[in-house]
């Protein structure tokens, strides 16, 4: 099975992406950096999302991301799913910081359950299949609006959306141009999907 070994995320400055990920989040080996100048503009097809237990947590990371030096781009607020807000990194990357749950149970606390990395896809009939033949298991699927796959032991998780009804979701517009300035590293050999995703083989499976 393929699945994701980690995300790199590719940034102009790495020391300061990596002290930013580390006070906002408590990210470290779940993400890795590296040094890019690739042009990009506006919508870059894809949002990170850390899922947490309850509207408290959500505070608190959504907080500590904008004291940090993130950007607002959607307020925290509730929904009929639950709640959840968007920022923006420093880097361009998008966030969005959410919980199925509306009642808080305890203490804010800043522990992520679970990172699922949204791919915003032309077609999602024909995305699914790709990922599929290169070895990727679905877990969920509705129709040609949304599909997630398994992540096995990996502590991130891969779905595909389609492009507009994710830049609506994240609060932004759809348009784009240039690198999506993130790779995904799995365990297979590497590839680039049908919207100019790339996956690189994982260090740890190359040098296996």
């Amino acid at each position: 099975m393929n699945f994701i070994d980690a995300i790199t995320l590719e940034v102009a400055d790495t020391a300061a992406a990596e002290n930013f990920y580390s006070t906002a989040f408590g990210l470290d080996s779940q993400l890795r950096l590296r040094a890019a100048q690739e042009p990009t503009t506006g919508f870059r097809g894809y949002t990170l999302s850390l899922t947490v237990s309850q509207p408290a947590d959500v505070d608190a990371l959504i907080n500590a991301a904008l004291a940090a030096g993130a950007t607002a781009i959607k307020p925290a607020a509730k929904s009929m799913w639950g709640y959840g807000g968007v920022v923006q990194a420093p880097d361009g990357a998008l966030w969005k910081i959410a919980t199925s749950a509306k009642k808080n149970t305890g203490p804010a606390t800043r522990e992520i359950d679970s990172i699922v990395l949204l791919l915003g896809v032309a077609d999602i009939a024909a995305s699914k299949k790709f990922y599929v033949e290169h070895g990727l298991t679905v877990g969920k699927s509705f129709g040609r609006v949304y599909v997630e796959f398994e992540s096995g032991s990996s502590p991130v998780k891969l779905a595909l959306y389609r492009r507009k009804a994710l830049a609506k979701d994240a609060g932004v517009p759809a348009e784009g141009t240039g690198s999506h300035r993130i790779a995904v590293s799995g365990p297979a050999a590497p590839f680039t999907d049908p919207d100019g995703f790339v996956w690189e083989t994982s260090t740890l499976a190359a040098t296996s």
